[in-house]
């Protein structure tokens, strides 16, 4: 009998299926609707050894040969017809486990989306060589004690935390970070107590320098070899490599961004998000799922503890704690105010302000100079936050303050380079849009006929030379923004300008911190607009030494503005039962569950037809496009789709059975889905 590769049979007709539980259940790798759902498949005798659940495998659908995943062996099948075969075990090595399976049915369920979708986000691609490297004996685990978390003693119910940890049970928390904590020390105590217990721990942080900071934190305390980093910025061959560490138990804890909270971590027993709010955190392929939604779903079917966490809070964390879902881990007052550098914010209406009219057209007023002399006389770097990348990344009318946009697609005019002020008579550079790229020579406003330009808004990049020349012989360095981002600084006086997200860290902290223009941050129209505001804030403001140390933050916003406010108490607890209260009064996420859908009128359209009443629309309303290569031709609109929290997993079967339709149909305009959506704006 002739004999193909991997054992395999060449000639199909002398096929003979399996003796035992000859019928496989496959997730085939189809990202149609009306196909999410397993299939049945014969398993031939040559492969019966290797046709183990959570293999990869080759099978024959709609006529040509797709991937799959082999979820189960059963003994009969309920389809009436004859089943084909399985052609291939691509790798004996098993990839999805039962755990992962059904996460990522859970998942697409919850986000309308399909399988097939959510198990590429869950397990990266094969490589061969790396697979077939040898695996060796699994060694024990070298015995590990619950730390002494000293650390964790300054929040109430902090040592609880770690209690329940280190004893094996279920704890589901929202901990607020104290200004100036070393966050990365304290999730690797809660990483070592949980390995302490016999258990696994998945830690899940925004970027790779978070990455790296709680890696080595972890490493530090429970040896390199028995944590792992999980990333996108790897190769394919170590990523691949890593996992495999994982899915084989070599390894208990993993330390990763959002690709990483499917990770297969054996026997879990916690699981951490690290600023929840961080829009990086949203998976932006379908079905969009947010990391936070993840393990909230995966801490349920695992029986995991759930740590949320953050120098801020979410409205999405506030509900997990008003429910009784989750508890809150946060210090006493008088902790948080020994903590927290003194913050002072400068608006429009301060008085300094309004009695000298230099300070108000100033980039900055004369007490964020003071603050950042007494910064740098203190022998500490200080922080410069710029909401804006770029030199002069939006003008204006420089009479009426018109937003100023291009002639041709409407985009917003700015200055990208090193380049002058737009108003200085030498000043030779030209206007460019930022969507098309169009030099603008003629600029005239439609508004109020005039020529004249301003600066709507000073980038990371004017900001740094303006500083430069108001300190001189002072270094300035910046993060962001079109420079490299900066993992961390020296401890001497220097100045580091970087956009939100992009501040690198310091030993010991930085003396002061400036957040310039807090109306940039405010003015943006979105739904989550203060609550990312109070979130950048707070995460620049952490940086930063105590008051009793000198410490100073300086915010350029109105003082009355109830998110200034906040900062100004450090209440990140406070201001989210506010704004989860504010959501609920008028209907949004995440007091609601609420799905946003875009495509072309007459798709959307269809689409909405097949929703019942009860689903609350809102819209469609055209969408803005900006225009360049893979733009739509034709206009697109987009609907908001309203029910109550609990009617939610309803909506999310609406929306799948409405798409399976149009799939069915073969409609051509696709329709995007996305549930519970970031941006609202």
């Amino acid at each position: 009998m002739a004999r193909g590769p991997r054992g395999g049979v060449r000639n199909r007709g002398e096929w003979q299926p399996a003796a035992a539980l000859p019928v496989a259940r496959v997730v085939v790798d189809v990202a149609l609707a009306h196909l999410d759902r397993p299939f049945d498949y014969r398993v031939p005798g040559h492969l019966d050894e290797l046709a183990v659940p959570g293999v990869r495998l080759r099978v024959r659908f709609a006529g040509r040969l797709v991937d799959g995943y082999l979820l189960e062996r059963a003994a009969d099948s309920e389809h009436t017809g004859t089943l084909a075969w399985v052609e291939k075990v691509v790798s004996a090595e098993p990839v999805l486990t039962p755990e992962v399976a059904a996460l990522c049915r859970a998942v697409a369920d919850r986000s309308a989306g399909v399988m097939a979708d959510v198990l590429r986000l869950a397990v990266p691609p094969r490589h061969a060589r790396v697979e077939a490297e040898a695996v060796g004996e699994l060694a024990a685990p070298p015995p590990v004690t619950a730390p002494a978390a000293p650390g964790w003693a300054r929040y109430v119910r902090g040592p609880a935390l770690l209690d329940a940890l280190a004893g094996g049970r279920t704890a589901h928390a929202v901990w607020q970070a104290l200004p100036g904590e070393s966050w990365t020390e304290r999730l690797a105590e809660a990483a070592a107590a949980t390995v302490a217990a016999g258990r696994g721990a998945l830690l899940v942080v925004p970027d790779q320098r978070d990455v790296d900071a709680l890696h080595a934190a972890c490493a530090a305390r429970l040896g390199a070899e028995a944590v792992v980093a999980l990333t996108a910025e790897l190769g394919p061959a170590e990523r691949y490599r890593r996992w495999l560490a994982v899915r084989r138990g070599r390894v208990r804890v993993v330390v990763g961004t959002r690709s990483a909270a499917f990770a297969p971590v054996a026997e879990l027993g916690l699981l951490a998000i690290w600023d929840d709010g961080d829009d990086l955190h949203g998976e932006p392929r379908a079905p969009y799922p947010h990391v936070r939604d993840v393990l909230l779903l995966r801490a349920r079917t695992a029986g995991a503890a759930l740590l949320v966490a953050g120098f801020a809070r979410t409205a999405e964390g506030q509900l997990l704690v008003e429910s009784g879902w989750a508890r809150e881990v946060v210090a006493e007052r008088h902790t948080v105010r020994a903590a927290m550098p003194r913050v002072t914010p400068v608006g429009e209406t301060d008085g300094q302000l309004v009695r000298d009219p230099q300070a108000r057209a100033a980039r900055l007023p004369k007490i964020a100079f003071e603050a950042a002399r007494e910064g740098l006389a203190g022998g500490r770097p200080v922080l410069v936050q710029v909401p804006r990348a770029g030199y002069v990344p939006w003008l204006s009318c420089g009479s009426c303050r018109e937003t100023a946009r291009c002639r041709h697609c409407a985009g917003p005019l700015g200055l990208p380079g090193r380049r002058g002020a737009p108003d200085a008579a030498t000043d030779a550079a030209l206007p460019t849009c930022r969507w098309c790229g169009r030099a603008e020579a003629a600029f005239r406003c439609p508004a109020c006929g005039s020529r004249r330009l301003r600066a709507g808004v000073i980038g990371s990049g004017r900001t740094a030379e303006e500083l430069g020349r108001a300190f001189p012989g002072t270094v300035v360095r910046a993060s962001g923004g079109g420079s490299p981002v900066l993992a961390t600084v020296a401890g001497g006086a220097e100045i580091v300008v970087a956009t939100p997200g992009a501040e690198p860290r310091t030993p010991g902290g930085y003396g002061a911190a400036l957040l310039l223009d807090g109306w940039a941050l405010l003015a943006r129209p979105d739904l989550r607009v203060v609550e990312e505001t109070l979130r950048r804030w707070l995460g620049a403001a952490g940086l930063v030494v105590p008051h009793t140390d000198g410490g100073r933050v300086v915010v350029m916003a109105e003082a009355g503005e109830p998110v200034v406010q906040a900062l100004v108490r450090w209440d990140p607890a406070g201001h989210a039962a506010t704004e989860l209260a504010s959501r609920t009064e008028v209907g949004f996420p995440p007091a609601v569950r609420m799905a946003a859908v875009e495509g072309s009128a007459a798709a959307l359209e269809e689409l909405l037809d097949e929703l019942p009443e009860t689903v609350e629309v809102l819209g469609p309303v055209e969408i803005e496009v900006a225009p360049g290569p893979g733009a739509p031709d034709e206009p697109r609109e987009r609907a908001l789709l309203r029910v109550p929290r609990t009617e939610g997993r309803a909506l999310a079967a609406t929306l799948h059975a409405a798409q399976a339709s149009r799939t069915a149909r073969k409609s051509a305009d696709p329709v995007r889905v996305r549930l519970d959506p970031i941006e609202i704006g």
